[in-house]
């Protein structure tokens, strides 16, 4: 079920896709939206700070005319996402401007929405929206809620791959992705696990695989299953995506072993990197 939805906007390409996904979403559950809109200080500081005295009256009136030209833009882009929602009779409340960092802005709002929606390539720097900040890594493993990253063509989710390798994290993006069923269970899923050689190992993943496929039943899904064999997960998962022309792929945010050591650098990394599909990500 879901009944709160938090939207990150930002002047990229991909958040009027994941504005539209967010009202298609919150039609389907009779959700409410909120609406982000980030002002990152910090960065704004480190590009206008002054290297010396004579300079720091200058770095002062850089960092205030970025401020300035940030804000605006976020109450610009606040203006045309409440517009836009009342265009499309979407129900939305608190929307509002963050300036304490976005991660801990996202973090922060997290906590009392179901899910949150950004896109994929979301910059948070209005004044150079080239600059990378990362922040999406973290808001994932530390946000309470679930993500879905859109890219910047329409989302119409038919066919959604979920990597399941029998692992807590893996379990617990499954159960999240099934509880909240943001697109309907009229879709196919289909189980993937990626499995080392050998005979054990077979048996072991068409046992994992069984598991989830009834789990999915049992909530009215279409389930297909698949076992591939050898390679790393992350590289066989986003060669596989692009193969079955995925709309979605569900991923856990922790490696197999548990350790507090997220996938970033890693599975997670190369799936926001490379992966052709959006991406529904849960810790």
């Amino acid at each position: 079920m879901i009944k709160r939805i938090l939207v990150v906007l930002d002047p990229d390409a991909d958040t009027p896709v994941a504005t539209e996904t967010a009202f298609q979403i919150a039609r389907r559950h009779d959700a409410e939206l909120t609406g982000l809109a980030l002002v990152d200080v910090t960065a704004i500081e480190g590009e206008a700070a002054g290297g010396g005295i004579g300079s720091m009256y200058f770095a002062e009136k850089l960092r205030q005319r970025l401020t300035d030209e940030t804000r605006e833009q976020a109450r610009v882009l606040l203006t045309e996402f409440t517009d836009a929602a009342d265009t499309a009779g979407v129900r939305h409340a608190g929307d509002h401007v963050g300036e304490d960092g976005p991660v801990r802005n996202l973090i922060d709002d997290m906590r009392t929405h179901d899910l949150l929606v950004a896109g994929r390539e979301s910059h948070f720097y209005y004044a150079d929206p080239e600059r990378r900040t990362h922040a999406m890594s973290k808001v994932i493993e530390a946000g309470a809620a679930a993500t879905l990253l859109v890219g910047t063509l329409p989302l119409d989710v038919r066919r959604v791959l979920v990597a399941y390798d029998g692992s807590t994290a893996s379990a617990q993006a499954m159960q999240k992705f099934v509880h909240l069923s943001p697109f309907g269970t009229d879709i196919t899923v289909e189980l993937l696990h990626v499995r080392e050689s050998g005979d054990d190992a077979r048996r072991t993943s068409t046992a994992l695989l069984d598991g989830a496929r009834e789990y999915f039943r049992a909530y009215g899904y279409t389930v297909e299953e698949t076992s591939l064999e050898g390679g790393k997960p992350a590289d066989r998962i986003v060669e596989y995506a692009d193969r079955q022309q995925a709309d979605l792929v569900v991923s856990g945010a922790y490696t197999k072993t548990g350790l507090r050591r997220m996938m970033f650098g890693s599975a997670v990394t190369r799936l926001l990197q490379d992966c052709p599909s959006a991406l529904f990500l849960y810790r």
